[in-house]
């Protein structure tokens, strides 16, 4: 097995250790829900899990769930079209996987009814292996109302996250290479000044908009080496979590309030996650939990409302 390319996701300990998690799953049955931005390879992991467990003979479907609400359900239940019913997603993948792509982008009365079909699954003799995924945070959603709890219990029994490129300075580059080198049939470099470029670009797309804009930089040139003049990227770099405006203030700021600032910048830039923000910021879970606490017993608006 092991068909799908995991070194293009990288080297990075927190991508080697979701490909690890990512393997050791495959050979459940479990639900996975993969989060990560656009582009991070969330399908490609997904493929992964499907073709490293006793499923990997049997179907691999992929439901994007942006599609149009009649559409999405059509495609997951099966419709009728001129007079000839169309199978849908789930009885295809009867013994293997589905990926419910971009899970978060459901309608609110279809979530409930999605998951009171996938309880009902074995009535109808089905067996699937359900993937999700989603660039949002679903339990954020789920407290806000806004993603229905049943079905998120059910699609998150294992959650893997891909971190964004920007956050693997050393797998960017490495890609970068990797992805010149290929589209050019291993005959073109990289110069100091295009890496340099690369490398503070905000890959907003992240791998898929490297590759893509690699495929046709190295395809506009006859050259053996890629200059920065070849890459074809807007002038978008990467972004300082604090703003200019804050910068300025935060020089005026007194200790604690520049700390609590602090702490609501790694909570932010981790979708909460607090583990996350702690390691970012160097302290234990426990010395963040009490921070948070202490500003929210205070009346800080940003920590009264955090989950």
């Amino acid at each position: 097995m092991d068909t799908v390319n995991v070194e293009l996701f990288g080297k990075d300990p927190k991508v080697q250790r979701a490909i690890s998690v990512a393997r050791n799953i495959s050979v459940t049955k479990a639900s996975v829900l993969v989060v990560g931005e656009n582009g991070v390879g969330k399908r490609t992991l997904a493929r992964f899990i499907h073709e490293n467990s006793n499923r990997a003979s049997k179907a691999f479907e992929v439901v994007d769930c942006s599609l149009e609400p009649q559409v999405v359900e059509n495609i997951i239940f099966g419709h009728r079209e001129n007079g000839r019913f169309n199978r849908g997603a789930l009885e295809s993948a009867n013994g293997g996987t589905i990926v419910f792509a971009n899970i978060d982008c459901l309608e609110d009365g279809f979530q409930k009814k999605l998951h009171k079909v996938i309880n009902e699954l074995t009535d109808y003799e089905i067996d699937v292996r359900i993937i999700a995924t989603t660039s949002k945070n679903l339990s954020k959603l789920v407290g806000a109302g806004r993603f229905y709890r049943g079905l998120f219990i059910q699609v998150s029994t294992n959650n893997i996250v891909i971190p964004p490129l920007r956050e693997r300075t050393a797998d960017l580059e490495a890609l970068a290479r990797h992805f010149v080198a290929d589209f050019s049939g291993g005959e073109m470099e990289v110069s100091p000044q295009a890496l340099d470029r690369i490398l503070g670009h905000y890959w907003s797309q992240n791998v898929d908009e490297l590759k893509s804009v690699l495929e046709n930089s190295v395809g506009s040139t006859e050259e053996n080496v890629l200059e920065d003049i070849d890459l074809n990227v807007g002038e978008k770099k990467m972004v300082n979590p604090v703003s200019d405006e804050e910068s300025e203030s935060f020089k005026l700021m007194s200790l604690k309030e520049a700390e609590k600032l602090l702490i609501r910048k790694a909570l932010v830039h981790t979708s909460e996650n607090r583990t996350q923000a702690a390691k970012i910021l160097g302290v234990s879970i426990r010395t963040l939990r009490n921070k948070i606490n202490e500003y929210r017993t205070e009346g800080s608006s940003y920590f009264v409302n955090l989950r």
